[in-house]
Parts: structure tokens; C-alpha cells; sequence
């Protein structure tokens, strides 16, 4: 029986500023990340957030940046180990409160943006992070970029890990994703995107922008909910699964 989480990026409007359709991704999915106020958000999106997840019955996750709020996150930022350590201390805090107050447990922590694709590449950005979430609450889950650092520091911490992959993102050879301001970066094609995903659950293979084949882990599929095809693109990915008789279901019963 194959198993798969997935996954989204939610919560990341910000004040007057609305980004995605989290109120129609929300139940198509089982595990939600959900942005802490650093990269985007707000108190009281986080608030709405986090009711949409327990109304809709999925599990969800902090979501900690780097504190970029004009670059959406997405900017490399030369930060120390005790500094990436601290961000993403007050991070987990933030979320946790609301959750807390809304009766809800965080089932894991996913980085995002620039913190996250630094962590794939640096071993000790990747090990201060885990310290944050070891220390914090030691049964949250790690996810991370199959094959990256943040991963390998996890398991050598001894934090449960649940490997990521993703259905619109092209991959270098060493399993990292390729920079967004390349060309092929963004799989655009949905029957190309949804083929790989089910070669990434079943083969454990995905096909990297060189052409070569790589091998990778498929725990959790992200799927982008801000895409003007993202609903769309979601309910073909859920449909497909099914019939590849791939089951959905969350981070925690997968790891």
C-alpha cells in the first residue's frame, strides 16, 4: 500500500493583502503550513487559519521564515546558527498560541522559502533549526526536503522526519531544487506534474532538469495553493492518486 501527505503552504495573506484560496485548498489537503509572521501573515490570519484546519479536520504545522516580510521570505539572509535558532523559536510560539487556544496540537514544522532551501544545503543552519523544534516540543515533526541537511540533522537529532517532494518544482542532481529565476525552474504542465508525483511515490525516482534520474523519498507532496490553477491542480492530483491506488493521509501516519 503506498501512502502519501499532502501538503500546503497557507496562511499568507497579510492584513488588507489576501494571497492564495485557502478556504478551498484546506479541504483537499491533510497537512496545512501555516505562515508565523515573519515571512507572512498576521495575528489574525493566523487565528482564521488555524479555525479553517480544525473546521476542516486536518492536521497542520508551523510554517517559520526568515523575517522578510517585503521578500515574502524568499531572499537568502546571512544569519547565524543562534540567530536561525532563535527565529524559529518565537516562530513555533506564535502559531502555538492560537492553536492552543483553539483546542489543536501543531503536528510538525516545515521552513520556508530561502530558510528552507538554505537548511536542504547548510548542515548547521539545518541543526540550529532542529534545536528550536527539539527543544520547543520534541514529538513535532520535521519536514524537509528529501535527501537535504535539514532532514539528515533531524534524524541524527532524533526528530521524527518526513521527506518532501514537489509536483511543480524541476530538481538538480544533487536532489535541491532549481532556482526559480531559471528557466524550467516551474513545472507548468499538470499531466507532467501529476506523472511525477506518482513516479515519485511508486519509483522513487523523479527525472532532474539535466534528464538524468535521481532517486528521492516521497512522504508528503507540497502542493501550491496561490497558483491561478491550484484548486484545479489539487483536485487532479487527489483524483489521480486514488486511481493509482496511492492513499492520502497525514504526516503522522507516515511517520
Amino acid at each position: 500500500m503506498y501512502r502519501v501527505d499532502l501538503n500546503s503552504d497557507l496562511g499568507e495573506s497579510f492584513g488588507r493583502y489576501t494571497i492564495g484560496a485557502d478556504d478551498k485548498i484546506i479541504p483537499l489537503i491533510t497537512s496545512a503550513n501555516v505562515a508565523c509572521g515573519y515571512h507572512a501573515s498576521d495575528p489574525v490570519v493566523m487565528e482564521k487559519t488555524v479555525e479553517q484546519a480544525r473546521a476542516a479536520g486536518i492536521r497542520l504545522g508551523a510554517h517559520p521564515g526568515f523575517p522578510d516580510l517585503m521578500g515574502f521570505g524568499r531572499r537568502n539572509m546571512n544569519v547565524s546558527p543562534a540567530e536561525a535558532k532563535a527565529y524559529t523559536l518565537y516562530q513555533l510560539g506564535a502559531l502555538d498560541a492560537f492553536c492552543k487556544a483553539k483546542g489543536m496540537e501543531m503536528q510538525h514544522v516545515k521552513p520556508h522559502g530561502a530558510m528552507y532551501n538554505m537548511a536542504a544545503k547548510d548542515y548547521k543552519l539545518s541543526k540550529a533549526i532542529c534545536e528550536a523544534i527539539f527543544e520547543y516540543n520534541k514529538n513535532l515533526i520535521v519536514l524537509a526536503l528529501s535527501g537535504g541537511e535539514l532532514a539528515k540533522a533531524a534524524k541524527d537529532m532524533g526528530l521524527r522526519t518526513a521527506q518532501e517532494v514537489f509536483a511543480d518544482r524541476a530538481y538538480e542532481e544533487d536532489g535541491t531544487l532549481v532556482d526559480r529565476r531559471k528557466d524550467g525552474a516551474m513545472i507548468t504542465d499538470e499531466n507532467e506534474a501529476i506523472a511525477r508525483v506518482i513516479r515519485m511515490v511508486k519509483e522513487k525516482t523523479v527525472t532532474a532538469i539535466t534528464g538524468k534520474d535521481i532517486p528521492i523519498e516521497a512522504d508528503s507532496v507540497c502542493v501550491h495553493g496561490d497558483g491561478a490553477k491550484a484548486l484545479a491542480f489539487v483536485e487532479k492530483i487527489r483524483e489521480t492518486l486514488a486511481k493509482e491506488s496511492i492513499q492520502i493521509v497525514s504526516l503522522d501516519q507516515i511517520v
